[in-house]
C-alpha cells in the first residue's frame, strides 16, 4: 500500500432528486451524507466516477 496515491474527495451535493445512477455512483465511492470526506485510491475509475459527478463531489486536498 506504500507509495500509492490517494485522493480526498467531499460530498458537496445532494442526492436527492437526482437519478438512481448518480445516487449508486456516491454509494460507490463511499459518500452518503453531506460534507463527508474519504480517501480513495486515486485511479481511472475513481476518476471516472468523480467526473459523472462535479456537481455533487469534489477533490480536496
Amino acid at each position: 500500500m506504500a507509495g500509492k496515491k490517494t485522493i480526498k474527495l467531499k460530498q458537496i451535493g445532494s442526492p436527492i432528486r437526482r437519478d438512481e445512477k448518480q445516487r449508486k455512483i456516491l454509494i460507490g465511492l463511499g459518500l452518503n451524507k453531506m460534507h463527508k470526506v474519504v480517501e480513495r485510491q486515486d485511479t481511472p475509475e475513481v476518476r471516472g466516477a468523480v467526473a459523472k459527478l462535479p456537481h455533487m463531489v469534489a477533490i480536496v486536498d
